[in-house]
């Protein structure tokens, strides 16, 4: 049996079309949305909490947290608003979901003159610098895990995190899913690109948030149970389970945010059938981020890209022949014969 989930980061736009990021609003704009919105009886089974009280529902700030020499928590440096799906065995729920989430969201946020929009890389600002600079202790942590030292990077894009786990598959089978899913990325995130503006105009490429992003951060990531199941590698590819509905879950991360919602369902589904494949051998333990931007760059144009897609494609229908989910791929097939990403109509309405 399969289980899916997906957490979505989501940036705001306030009325006066201003990009409501960490430059502009404090965590207080952002924590009155949340106290707004409903909390949930048993999800904590489904979702992880925290230590800072910050996640305790199915949205919360997403965020870098600061920290005193005092080792207390400060406070939360904003970018957007997370939602997260609980745990569903079907791919359309999972979706409907994320949409009511997102609704619900939009309703709220409304209410306080902002906007929820879902953009994959901030369009005007490059990095975070963070004010006030890193303390002493701050820097003890960065410096302990390497993966949080790329928080300039993760301060300024947005995309979803697709989650996928199969019932009590052995945890070396998970980890060399996870080796496959980073090899063949640079082939399946085209599906997703949406992220072609840089510093307020547009950027030579696709997607800017891949070619910045993949490969100084996780592609993807898989929770295990033990310390002893932890492989090394910067970005890292396993991740301690913080609670047990995470462990054995395979983490897509290299993904756009897409505005077609249906979209995550193909992919969910393209995910599915990966899992399900055993024709297709390519395996990594960190992802080609040479090849990554390449793919941001260039697309499903670049053949070497556009013919490996194919052959993804194709294995995962194979691999899904029996199955309903099948029918989700045709969003994706469609993008591959035209040969086009959600990031070429944002190009053309740009340029129109």
């Amino acid at each position: 049996m399969f289980n899916f989930g997906i957490e979505h980061e989501v940036a705001f736009f306030d009325l006066a079309g201003n990009l409501v990021d960490f430059s502009r609003a404090k965590f207080a704009d952002f924590n009155q949305i949340i106290d707004a919105l409903p909390e949930y009886v048993n999800d904590d089974l489904h979702l992880h909490i925290g230590d800072a009280g910050i996640r305790k529902k199915r949205w919360y700030i997403e965020g870098f947290e600061r920290y005193g020499m005092d080792e207390e928590f400060v406070e939360c440096v904003p970018k957007g608003i997370e939602i997260r799906t609980t745990i569903h065995t079907k791919i359309k729920n999972t979706i409907l979901e994320l949409n009511e989430s997102f609704c619900l969201l939009r309703d709220v946020a409304a209410k306080f003159g902002l906007i929820p929009v879902l953009i994959s890389y901030n369009p005007a600002l490059t990095s975070y610098e963070p004010q006030p600079p890193f303390n002493e202790y701050e820097l003890r942590e960065l410096q302990a895990y390497p993966d949080e030292q790329t928080v300039n990077i993760y301060m300024v894009s947005y995309g979803p995190d697709l989650n996928i786990s199969l019932v009590d598959m052995p945890v070396d089978k998970v980890i060399d899913i996870g080796k496959k899913l980073n090899y063949y990325s640079p082939y399946i995130v085209p599906f997703s690109y949406s992220s072609p503006f840089y510093q307020g105009n547009l950027w030579e490429g696709l997607s800017v948030r891949t070619f910045i992003r993949t490969g100084k951060r996780a592609a993807t990531r898989v929770f295990v149970e033990k310390p002893e199941q932890l492989i090394p590698s910067i970005p890292a590819l396993t991740k301690i389970a913080r609670l047990p509905a995470e462990i054995g879950r395979i983490e897509f991360k290299a993904f756009d945010s897409c505005d077609d919602f249906s979209v995550y369902a193909g992919l969910l589904a393209l995910l599915k059938g990966l899992v399900l494949d055993e024709t297709l051998s390519g395996k990594l333990l960190v992802p080609d981020a040479a090849l990554h931007q390449v793919s941001a760059q260039e697309g499903f144009d670049n053949e070497h890209i556009y013919r490996i897609a194919i052959q993804v494609l194709q294995a995962a229908e194979i691999a899904l022949e029996n199955d309903s989910d099948i029918n989700l791929l045709a969003p994706l097939k469609n993008m591959l014969e035209k040969r086009e990403t959600p990031a070429h109509k944002l190009i053309r309405t740009f340029k129109e």
